[in-house]
């Protein structure tokens, strides 16, 4: 098979993984530093920085072959879809063409299970090694690490790509040993403590070597760990999904969570639902993951007790916001940093911008104007010298009538 028709088929196999991102990364390109293209092409996927910057990745499998018959993926074993497999010199070859042409930053390399799992991820190290010491490439490697490798390979692994990662597949337990018998929950929170521990303990050895003559030991995966779950396939409602999210975040220290909304594939086993989840809900979860992470919230505030599901029609700070009128209005003048946080409209750029500026003087309307913040959701939930929103609040479905989006046509028929 020609390299071009593995690319083609290998990069649209890659599609179905949400957890390519390379925050943590320094900036680089392949022009010494005067600046970053992109374009288009087959396996190139665009993903975003924490600063904003646009950073293109190479994202591809290395094979879709796979030992394994996990019902909810299209490459499972009973699977009637194209095969290739790339070898670990051919992806290095791509990954150098597209680097020197300046059409990528970097490599998101997964794959299916070959023979098994020290074997698939050996090839998939030799690559990073490769590209690493043979062509001395400073470029992002992302690797799908395989969670029934040895220590051995983990460790080998984190010393030559930026970020690792361990997909959860499933929000439960449960879920997991139905739809994918093979794979064990247990073994994949093993492999993902396993980077835990390798990952503090490189970098608690690099701060105790800073303060030393002694050389720093090389880095240890410096862009964390990241994993992610498919949403709609196991019928594990958003609370659940959340309450897994939070617990890896503090078990394990994810630098991410990435969801991928389930999404229906040929000759699907009936364990399966018939359709996809909206897309919208995997919009909420990503908003309600970053209230989590940045905003203080707890995941009983943004899914209340006997809910379940995230609200589709509007975010869930807003939902919370709309369920508590009694903590609004909020005094931008006076109140603490914690409790900005949870007003609609405000991201915690903005609110760091009011704490800074209210040091120099009292706070109007025309200064909110300048944040270029959503003043329609914003002003209902606060108040400065020359605005209270008054009664507004004491009709919380009302207002929540005045803030939901109204409906495009394409929506009324998902």
């Amino acid at each position: 098979m020609e390299l071009t028709d593995k690319l083609a088929i290998l990069a649209d196999a890659a599609k179905y993984d949400a957890s390519c991102a390379s925050s943590g990364a320094g900036r680089r390109d392949s022009r010494g530093g005067k600046g970053v293209g992109s374009t288009e092409g087959m396996g190139i996927c665009h993903s975003y920085t924490p600063d904003g910057r646009c950073v293109s990745l190479l994202k591809i499998l290395l094979t879709n072959f796979c030992i394994y018959d996990c019902a909810y993926c299209v490459n499972r074993a009973s699977s009637n879809v194209r095969r290739a497999r790339f070898t670990a010199a051919e992806v290095v070859k791509l990954t150098l063409d597209f680097y020197k042409r300046n059409y990528i930053e970097g490599l998101f390399l997964s794959s299916g299970i070959i023979r098994n799992g020290d074997y698939t991820m050996e090839q998939m190290v030799e690559v990073a090694r490769s590209l690493r010491e043979d062509h001395h490439f400073a470029g992002y490697i992302h690797l799908k690490t395989i969670p029934e490798a040895s220590p051995e390979l983990l460790e080998k692994a984190g010393r030559y790509a930026d970020r690792l990662s361990i997909n959860v597949e499933l929000p439960t337990a449960e879920g997991l040993a139905r739809l994918a018998p093979e794979k064990r929950a247990d073994g994949i929170r093993d492999a993902m403590g396993e980077l835990r521990w390798r990952i503090d303990e490189n970098t608690e050895a690099r701060r105790a070597a800073k303060a030393t003559p002694r050389r720093r030991p090389p880095r240890f995966a410096p862009a964390g760990q990241s994993t992610q779950m498919i949403v709609g396939a196991d019928g594990a409602d958003d609370a659940v999904i959340l309450r897994t999210s939070n617990a890896l975040y503090g078990d394990f220290r994810m630098r991410r969570v990435y969801y991928s909304a389930f999404s229906p594939i040929p000759d699907a086993s009936a364990a399966l639902p018939p359709r996809a989840p909206p897309l919208q809900r995997e919009h909420r979860l990503y908003q309600a993951d970053w209230l989590l992470r940045f905003y203080g919230f707890g995941v009983e505030e943004i899914v209340p007790e006997g809910a379940g599901m995230l609200d589709l029609d509007i975010d869930p700070k807003l939902a919370w916001a709309l369920r508590h009128p009694e903590r609004f209005p909020v005094d931008l003048n006076s109140a603490p940093r914690e409790l900005l946080l949870r007003v609609p409209g405000l991201g915690a750029r903005n609110v760091d911008r009011i704490v800074g500026a209210r040091r120099h003087g009292r706070l109007r309307l025309d200064d909110l104007a300048r944040l270029r913040a959503p003043l329609k959701k914003l002003l209902p939930f606060v108040s400065v010298l020359d605005h209270h929103p008054r009664a507004r609040l004491d009709d919380p479905a009302r207002l929540r009538a005045q803030l939901a989006p109204q409906p495009r046509q394409g929506e009324l028929f998902a």
